[in-house]
């Protein structure tokens, strides 16, 4: 199924939803770039959409049906690439977005990619991991035709791992017959994956985060900040922030024994390590044993309102909005959005209009997809390296990108996030009008 632009312009009014918001900064970048109408279209609508319907035979004999997506937003400058996700509550219209968002992110970050995303409409907690492999490999069957390292690098994303990762390469290497470990990214160290992709993305976080409050004359060490999210990205961010000397004093995270999520502070500072060992798989921290390690047990939604200088919302979309903005404290100097989409463009504008710096996700969290460019290249060429030349490599790509849009937001006198999506989306069209697209 290919997307029609018809069909996105509907969604365009509906700014409360992820879609919305991509497509609604999309329009005011292409207008700031007074872009042709046709490059218009063409960056609002996926080359190509695929939707799968996925039987599983289930533990107990049954066959349960489940839904796969696999959204392929622009590919002018390089092999699509993006992570799938094992979540239910996904719907189509985020895949969109979050596809959208992947193509302005490898732009921004001038990697040789364009943008992609994917999903498996199912809860990952429900399901015993013969299941999630079944489930894994029946999606790598039906898009077999429609992958590879010449044309969509899939990477893990919201309760996936590296061992779906590897399931995944498993079920693409036999069906096509050889071995080809750049096909997708994250995968396990030692099978195929990088050193240093767990910590990319959260590392990445704290390199540009650094890079900001150097422009405001703020040293890391003297600052603190509150966390939302518990998993990969966040674990990484807080213990990078902690090791340059910043203090975390509260995390934000879901408990699976309550269903519910709380926060969990420490005025003293978090010890990300110990916190980890108190945390499951998917990013739950046990409240009972946080209680004895000294936190303080508050409502889920109380990391927004610490007085802190960062905040860093690490778990989903739409986390600050009109609604709840006003509860920042008012010390809060930065807000680096390691989620993707997780503030919304009404609270962005409330934020900048107070002063707040907003580091855009397209920037923020961009170091995970660009170790997975370097895992794609190490895989191709059979040649891995230390995580020392990752991290190094690393720090450098995302010190360079966010010089590039802090100077662009600067020139144009603009926000980093309007900057972000000026480059990137600049670099796109006109990937598109070379190639002969437009």
């Amino acid at each position: 199924m290919t997307g029609s632009s018809e069909t996105l312009h509907r969604h365009s009014s509906d700014t409360s939803s992820a879609l919305g918001e991509a497509l609604a900064q999309l329009d005011r970048t292409v207008d700031r770039l007074v872009l042709d109408t046709a490059s218009h279209a063409l960056l609002r609508s996926p080359m190509r959409e695929h939707h799968l319907t996925l039987p599983i035979r289930m533990d107990d004999g049954t066959t349960k049906v489940f839904t796969g997506i696999r959204i392929q937003h622009n590919d002018a400058r390089g092999p699509y690439k993006g992570g799938i996700r094992m979540l239910a509550s996904t719907t189509v219209d985020d895949v969109r977005a979050l596809a959208m968002l992947m193509t302005w992110k490898c732009a921004v970050m001038n990697l040789p990619l364009g943008g992609a995303k994917g999903a498996l409409l199912a809860d990952a907690r429900a399901l015993s991991l013969a299941e999630q492999e079944r489930l894994c490999r029946a999606w790598v069957r039906q898009m077999a035709r429609n992958l590879g390292p010449a044309f969509d690098v899939p990477a893990p994303d919201v309760m996936t791992s590296g061992q779906h990762m590897l399931w995944m390469l498993d079920e693409f290497e036999t069906i096509h017959g050889a071995r080809l470990p750049g096909f997708i990214t994250g995968k396990p160290v030692g099978i195929g994956g990088s050193a240093g992709r767990i910590e990319a993305t959260g590392y990445g976080v704290i390199s540009v985060l650094r890079e900001a409050l150097n422009r405001l004359n703020i040293p890391l060490n003297s600052t603190t900040a509150s966390i939302q999210g518990f998993g990969n990205v966040a674990q990484h961010a807080a213990q990078r922030f902690t090791e340059m000397g910043g203090i975390v004093t509260s995390i934000s995270s879901w408990d699976a024994n309550d269903n519910k999520a709380y926060t969990f502070r420490k005025a003293s500072g978090v010890d990300p390590q110990a916190l980890v060992r108190v945390t499951d798989r998917f990013g739950s921290i046990d409240k009972d044993r946080a209680l004895d390690l000294g936190y303080e047990l508050l409502p889920g939604s109380a990391w927004i309102e610490q007085d802190v200088d960062v905040l860093i919302p690490a778990a989903l979309e739409n986390q600050i909005t009109a609604a709840n903005v006003a509860r920042i404290h008012g010390r809060v100097r930065v807000v680096a959005e390691a989620a993707n989409g997780p503030v919304t463009m009404d609270a962005s504008r409330a934020l900048e209009d107070r002063g707040v710096l907003v580091i855009p996700d397209i920037l923020t969290n961009a170091g995970g997809v660009t170790c997975s460019y370097f895992e794609q290249v190490q895989g191709n060429s059979n040649y891995y390296w230390s995580s020392d030349e990752v991290f190094q490599k690393l720090d450098s790509w995302m010190t360079d990108a966010f010089t590039a849009v802090s100077e662009r937001a600067e020139d144009d006198d603009v926000s980093l996030r309007d900057a972000a999506y000026l480059i990137a989306v600049d670099r796109v069209a006109r990937a598109c009008r070379e190639r002969g697209w437009v």
